[in-house]
């Protein structure tokens, strides 16, 4: 089992994490203006590089957000970082 470190608790065991989004992805907006091909595009479409990576998580012990980067190929927690606006 991996551990994650959350900047909020310390490290944890990986299953109290869940994976939210990759870090940058804006929804589009006006949202009544949106085609349905560019909700499609936001929805289902994602970069999904090989190697270094920013990702949104949750840790869902204490519910807060932050993000993660960390290499996709190998799984190594490369850093953590609060999201701006965050209460520490």
């Amino acid at each position: 089992m991996q551990q994650f470190p959350c900047p909020f608790c310390g490290p944890r065991n990986e299953t109290e994490f869940h994976f939210v989004v990759e870090a940058g992805h804006s929804r589009p907006e006006p949202a009544d203006q949106v085609s349905d091909a560019e909700w499609a595009e936001y929805l289902y479409l994602f970069k999904a590089p090989k190697g270094a990576a920013s990702e949104v998580w949750v840790h869902l012990t204490c519910r807060e957000y932050f993000i993660m980067q960390r290499d996709t190929q190998t799984r190594a927690v490369l850093g953590v970082q609060t999201l701006p606006g965050a209460d520490l």
